[in-house]
């Protein structure tokens, strides 16, 4: 071992994180060893409030700390549209464009056989049951533009075909991309033209 077991630990843990290498994860331990000590009792506290108090949105499983999500909650939202997007980091870009004012629904992944993702393993019944119960005009797909994205895109709408207006995000999304990393005007400009799926 180059640093002490605790600093060592230190780094194989941040190194767990997506997109954080042993590099990154060095880095990012030394910072946290020049902070003061009260700097990372926050740190530490805030990871722990977030796995406390944090769970799923009753009704679209986004991240909430009540029992409804934030959108949800809003009397201002549009009730009769719902997008429909894997995670709930995809909703960020969404809200960023700021041309979108429904509700959101979140599958919890996409659909990958090889991976053993099936579609009982997504929300997509519970999808079905706030279609079923009435007052949505529109489903909006915004799965990610790439293979997984769009085979779960297509079974939704298979799924959801004569019951509602099944539509997808339209071009702008790059393909191979995922929703969350988009800039703004992308997303804004694919929201606005969305197409019915056929």
């Amino acid at each position: 071992m180059v640093f002490p077991a605790s600093v060592e630990q230190l780094i194989t843990e941040l190194a767990k994180l997506p997109g954080i290498g042993r590099r990154s994860a060095q880095r990012i331990a030394f910072f946290i060893l020049s902070q003061p000590r009260e700097e990372a009792a926050m740190l530490s506290q805030a990871i722990i409030d977030v796995k406390d108090k944090i769970h799923f949105c009753r009704q679209c499983f986004n991240f909430s700390e009540g029992e409804l999500c934030v959108f949800c909650r809003d009397a201002r939202r549009d009730t009769s549209l719902i997008c429909v997007v894997e995670e709930p980091g995809d909703i960020i870009p969404i809200e960023r464009g700021g041309d979108y004012r429904g509700l959101y629904h979140v599958l919890g992944g996409a659909l990958s056989p090889l991976d053993g993702v099936d579609p009982e393993h997504l929300r997509i019944r519970e999808l079905a049951a706030r279609v079923e119960a009435g007052g949505v005009a529109e489903v909006i797909l915004a799965t990610n533009p790439n293979t997984t994205g769009e085979s779960t895109a297509m079974y939704v709408a298979d799924e959801l075909r004569g019951q509602v207006k099944v539509t997808r995000l339209a071009s702008g999304l790059p393909v191979g991309a995922d929703l969350e990393y988009a800039d703004e005007a992308t997303v804004s400009r694919a929201m606005l033209g969305r197409r019915e799926m056929d």
